[in-house]
């Protein structure tokens, strides 16, 4: 985040200290800081919160690809980093995710392993799509929308191929787990 001092000059900040009124700052925050080690939601398994760590300390070159035999899958697979806005607490929250592209949009599942709930990131992306990407070193900003019916009928097949467990989840709800496209702004 940068921050200059906002009304007044250095002059405030000097009376302010007197005053034991903190000056005001104009901030603007920048994506290397939405995509920070801070935005890890604390109640995320360790495992997670060090593969977030390794990718994000490494720009991706540690934690760019993932052991799918962890979870069920089979050999390496590619994630990325997505960053949504909390649509309760309005913070930044960082979460690896396995994906696929379709041309040149990045293509993720909201599987939370077959829970009868979405995951709080599709939600949180469903109230503000605007999201933050990270793959390898690539930062940027991106729109997420849902596939529809026809789109997720040609991405399900293709995310299946990469990481099988999805047809697993799948059965265990009764949500149609969802598709999501990330199309870089």
């Amino acid at each position: 985040m940068h921050c200059v001092p906002g009304s007044g000059s250095h002059n405030a900040w000097s009376r302010r200290i007197f005053e034991a009124t903190p000056p005001t700052f104009q901030c603007s925050i920048e994506l290397e800081d939405i995509m920070s080690e801070a935005n890890k939601p604390a109640e995320l398994p360790a495992w997670i919160k060090d593969h977030i760590s390794r990718y994000l300390a490494t720009n991706g070159e540690d934690g760019y690809l993932w052991d799918a035999t962890v979870g069920g899958g089979k050999g390496m697979v590619p994630t990325l980093l997505l960053t949504t806005t909390g649509r309760k607490s309005g913070r930044a929250l960082t979460l690896p995710l396995i994906f696929g592209s379709s041309g040149k949009d990045y293509v993720v599942v909201a599987s939370k392993g077959g829970a009868p709930a979405h995951p709080a990131w599709y939600l949180n992306l469903q109230d503000n799509p605007e999201v933050q990407v990270q793959v390898k070193a690539d930062k940027f900003t991106a729109h997420a929308h849902t596939a529809d019916a026809k789109e997720r009928a040609l991405l399900w097949p293709k995310m299946v191929e990469i990481y099988g467990p999805y047809t697993d989840y799948q059965t265990k709800t009764d949500r149609q787990i969802p598709v999501v496209v990330l199309k870089r702004l």
